[in-house]
């Protein structure tokens, strides 16, 4: 194969887009078919390192790999204002055009992306450029308000200011010059002025309005017409979309979830990693060059149904087996409902035979402390913890132990009668595998803001004291429950700082009897299972040549002052400097977060971050830094934030080229 380092792919409108090209040798004279990957991660820098391992890989096997920087991001034109926008989407279809006519393509193109590009793939699919003929999404989702970094059951997730926090540092780093040339500083300038602070646009949509519609397929499954490869991983936070995507689609379609957190596959972190980019062009040699791969011939699902293990914040691996469905939903599965009674699942009972009780909880602020990350991004320690921190601020109901082992996969739910003596209250729910020595590990979680019951389009406030029938779906999970193990589901009125607290205290009370637990129970089918082919070992192409210049340190800390009663979680993630040998390129990255309440009082929840960001080559030296604050009264957001761009030269050392602050407040709208 070779590389084109960089070719600019010109819109209908003039803006010039970049991309980088791995082509096998002799595409020109023998076309083959393209394959797309499109981000706003810059891809001359910082994704250089997974393009090494993935687009030449794809190349060798036949395909010209094609790395995009959408427009406003990376070496392309513009200025990106917001995630999914339309207009990215009709860049894509001019991209895919584009690909399509080029002479070394033969006119079939695939996409491919994790994550944002995942997202992308799937927006893109529904567009049905006619050269598209199949895609692969890894991390994503089809509603963006359902399941995304921004809301979760109504809910305001802490993970919607790491992802505004995260764009906000990218949006404001420079093309580079060894690619756009001089005009590099003005485009940064345009970017430092134009991109905005999204924190703000994700705030003043706090419903499931049109602003989420427009890049949620679950509004047409019928526009997707092409066959799609969905995938995902326990530790990340969107696998209930691959479910909701192997029911809801009329195409050709897979599913495969592993125990890895928000990484492609073969790189999978928790493991086991597998060779994902050998399963990819399987995929695509079956819908692209028409080879009989055999791959439309195994299960609809595969999933890794996880063993039981001790709860750590991090894990290597995770033991467990590869199990398959054929079709979703499966037949095979089957719903077990456990009717809560007084502080006990019991599966046995008939729920009209137990006596209702109302039992009442306000949780601290402090339930969530253990709960770790939304997604992992293999950052670790950002799993849940020993969940026994959590349950004395909770309400716990508790199985007998198994008389033998139980394995879950699917969609659990709680469906709860519930009163609150607030407008507005949420509820959490976590599901747990305790062990004989009273370990808990958090197995799934969902959560649900009750003004929220009947839908989150058109949210309507509780009448304190009245009963509500509510359905709190949990994520999904492959899971064993070992006999001699109990199911423990907890429910609090909080769970901060993935969540942000409700305005106001709230008792909620869970009435027994008329509340209860329904699990998705897979009875083994080990004959099958065992005649399941196995996944291959990772491979990729060789690594890219990287020397570390300044190492890093990632921790997760948690600390209370007893004077003050401040808590506070702290998150590192210092990714140090590296030296992309290659280009002579360094890179420095650096993001801190803090999230902390000072006792029981509400009002004090605050969220915090900072970023630095640095890229330097020869005489070209620049860094930016961001700050961003969010915290709320009972009828307000208060975000402040503050972007600071520099230069570095001889002989005026660090000087800030632009700065630019903000402050706003948002009403909540019952949140």
């Amino acid at each position: 194969m070779r590389t084109i380092e960089n070719t600019f792919i010109t819109m209908s409108d003039g803006t010039r887009l970049a991309a980088r090209i791995w082509l096998p040798v002799g595409a020109e004279e023998t076309p083959v078919p393209a394959l797309l990957e499109y981000l706003p991660y810059r891809k001359r820098d910082d994704t250089r390192r997974r393009d090494a391992l993935n687009h030449p890989y794809l190349a060798g096997h036949g395909y010209a790999s094609v790395r995009v920087d959408i427009r406003g991001s990376g070496d392309s034109d513009g200025v990106l204002e917001d995630e999914y926008l339309p207009a990215e989407q009709d860049d894509a279809c001019e991209i895919i055009a584009w690909l399509a006519e080029q002479p070394w393509c033969d006119g079939n193109v695939g996409m491919m992306g994790i994550s944002w590009g995942g997202f992308n793939s799937l927006h893109v699919a529904a567009r049905r450029p006619p050269a598209l003929k199949a895609i692969v999404s890894a991390s994503a989702t089809d509603d963006l308000y359902v399941d995304n970094m921004h809301y979760m059951g109504g809910c305001l997730l802490s993970d919607n200011l790491s992802e505004a926090t995260v764009m906000f540092a990218y949006n404001s780093l420079p093309p580079d010059p060894a690619i756009v040339g001089d005009r590099w500083r003005d485009m940064w300038l345009q970017r430092l002025r134009g991109s905005g602070l999204w924190v703000q646009k994700w705030l003043e949509h706090q419903h499931r309005d049109d602003y989420w519609k427009r890049a949620s397929v679950n509004e047409d499954y019928a526009a997707v017409q092409c066959p799609v490869f969905a995938v995902g991983g326990w530790a990340d936070g969107y696998t209930n979309a691959i479910f909701r995507l192997l029911e809801n689609l009329d195409v050709p379609r897979k599913g495969l979830i592993g125990p890895w957190g928000h990484r492609y596959p073969h790189l999978g972190v928790p493991g086991p990693a597998i060779g994902f980019l050998q399963e990819v062009v399987r995929w695509f040699d079956h819908w692209l060059k028409g080879i009989d791969t055999g791959v439309m011939a195994e299960p609809m699902l595969r999933a890794w149904m996880q063993e039981s293990i001790a709860p750590n914040p991090a894990y290597d691996e995770r033991p467990g087996r590869w199990v398959g469905e054929p079709c979703w939903p499966s037949p095979h599965i089957e719903p077990v409902r456990y009717t809560l009674t007084r502080f006990l699942l019991d599966e046995t009972v008939d729920p009209e035979d137990v006596a209702v009780q109302a039992l009442t909880i306000n949780s601290p602020l402090s339930v969530g402390l253990s709960a770790g990350k939304w997604a992992s991004y293999a950052a670790t320690p950002d799993l849940p913890t020993d969940q026994r921190d959590e349950d004395g601020g909770a309400l716990v109901f508790e199985s007998e132990p198994l008389d033998e082992p139980v394995e879950l996969l699917g969609l659990p739910k709680a469906d709860l009668e519930v009163a609150v003596d607030r407008p507005v209250a949420m509820v959490a729910v976590r599901l747990s595998d305790v062990a004989p020595n009273g370990e808990a590990t958090r197995v799934t979680y969902g959560l649900l803001n009750l003004t929220h019951r009947d839908g989150s389009a058109d949210p309507q406030p509780l009448t304190p004291g009245r009963r509500y029938r509510v359905r709190v779906k949990l994520n999904g999970i492959a899971q064993v429950f070992p006999a001699g193990h109990r199911l423990r589901l907890s429910l609090s009125s909080s769970y901060f700082p993935l969540v942000w607290p409700s305005p106001e205290p709230v008792t909620l009370t869970v009435f027994t009897g008329a509340s209860s637990l329904v699990v998705p129970v897979r009875p083994r089918r080990d004959d099958a299972d065992a005649a399941l082919a196995e996944f291959g070992p990772p491979e990729s192409a060789p690594p890219l040549a990287v020397t570390d210049c300044e190492l890093g340190e990632h921790h997760w800390r948690t600390s209370r002052d007893l004077a003050t009663a401040l808590t506070t979680v702290e998150i590192d993630n210092d990714q140090g400097e590296q030296l992309i040998d290659e280009t002579g390129t360094a890179i420095r990255r650096d993001t801190t977060e803090w999230f902390s309440f000072c006792g029981n009082d509400l009002s004090s929840a605050c969220g915090k971050t900072r970023t630095v960001r640095g890229l330097r080559r020869d005489d070209w030296n620049v860094e930016i830094t961001t700050s961003t604050v969010v915290t709320a009264t009972a009828e307000d957001f208060i975000v402040t934030a503050q972007l600071d761009a520099y230069e570095f030269d001889e002989p005026h050392g660090r000087r800030r080229v632009y700065a630019e602050s903000w402050s706003c407040d948002i009403p909540r709208q019952l949140v």
